[in-house]
């Protein structure tokens, strides 16, 4: 260190040269050049490729919209608002309140439009509430303190407000383990459950967990560089269907890096707990092209519950109620239409 504060010494000079014309020193440095340039460079690409990929999905929603009308839900349908400690969850209700109450819980990324497909069929049995849960739709997270597991006190408020002691349930993926939690703490007011691409909250789940551990690494590294690469792919892995994978897109639009926030208390759902059972009718449901673990633990809780009804649905990803509603509508009525 010496030798650089004073250059003007022939010795120090000469050596100060020598060292920063070391070829392996030179090449040391190239490599830092050419490592950043790649760096810069691939940041570069996946920056435009991120907009080009983004155009994609904008101009795939709008000709969605513009082309077609199938996802049109015709019941008329009341937004209500449930107030709590800053911040507001958003439910939505239709059908006549003196028939049987019908709960739909939507996937992790979506919100209440996942179930359009369900509205318009249901309502002519019964009472039909969608909602979108903490962080996801309408429901913000600003000043909240609250995780997603308190969405089971949200359900009750929601039940208490519609005039409603019981309900049947139909969770997809996420909705599946809320709907689960709710019943574990009010299985009285569970009249029936129908669980599509979910699992038992209450196995040893240790192979899904570290399936997921593997899958969240994806979610934040997408999530970090753009969140509509994130919409984007969890879209594709959400259904099969080009249109319905725009409609989720849609859906995910409104999830926001905030609403990671609010995921935590998944972990209060999820744990192993030993004895329970179950009183209320149970239907457990996949997409034949959900991946091989989700088809696997269905079947292996189907197993478990001897109960219980299982039934696949044909040419449907893992929100099989969007890529194939007519078959989910008509399975979910068979179980449940004669409860109502």
């Amino acid at each position: 260190m010496i030798w650089l504060r004073f250059p003007h010494n022939p010795l120090s000079l000469a050596n100060y040269k020598l060292m920063n014309s070391n070829p392996y020193r030179m090449k040391n440095k190239e490599l830092k050049l050419i490592s950043l340039a790649v760096l810069l460079g691939a940041l570069g690409f996946f920056s435009i490729s991120t907009l080009i990929s983004n155009r994609q999905s904008e101009n795939q929603i709008q000709n969605m919209n513009d082309n077609s009308n199938s996802n049109t839900v015709k019941a008329v349908i009341e937004q209500k608002e449930l107030k709590q400690d800053g911040y507001s969850i958003f439910y939505y209700a239709t059908g006549a309140k003196d028939k049987d109450l019908i709960v739909f819980l939507h996937p992790a990324f979506a919100d209440h439009r996942c179930f359009n497909n369900q509205i318009d069929f249901f309502v002519q049995h019964f009472r039909v509430v969608t909602i979108d849960m903490l962080g996801h739709g309408q429901s913000k997270v600003p000043k909240a303190k609250d995780k997603i597991d308190f969405t089971i006190h949200h359900i009750d408020s929601i039940l208490s407000n519609e005039g409603y002691g019981k309900a049947h349930f139909v969770g997809v993926s996420m909705g599946t383990l809320v709907a689960q939690y709710y019943a574990l703490h009010n299985p009285h007011k569970v009249q029936s459950m129908t669980i599509l691409g979910g699992y038992d909250i209450n196995a040893d789940n240790s192979e899904i967990a570290k399936a997921q551990r593997s899958e969240n690494i994806k979610w934040i590294f997408k999530a970090i560089f753009s969140m509509n690469s994130f919409r984007r792919y969890v879209s594709s892995v959400s259904v099969s269907n080009p249109a319905e994978q725009a409609r989720f897109y849609e859906m995910a639009s409104l999830y926001t890096r905030k609403s990671f926030m609010c995921m935590s208390g998944l972990g209060n759902i999820i744990k192993q707990r030993d004895s329970v059972t179950r009183s209320y009718p149970l239907l457990i449901l996949t997409g034949d092209k959900d991946i091989e673990l989700a088809i696997r633990m269905s079947k292996k809780w189907h197993e478990n519950e001897p109960t219980s009804k299982y039934k696949i649905i044909e040419n449907a990803g893992h929100c099989a109620n969007m890529d194939n509603a007519d078959e989910f509508n008509s399975v979910v009525m068979s179980f449940i239409g004669n409860g109502k």
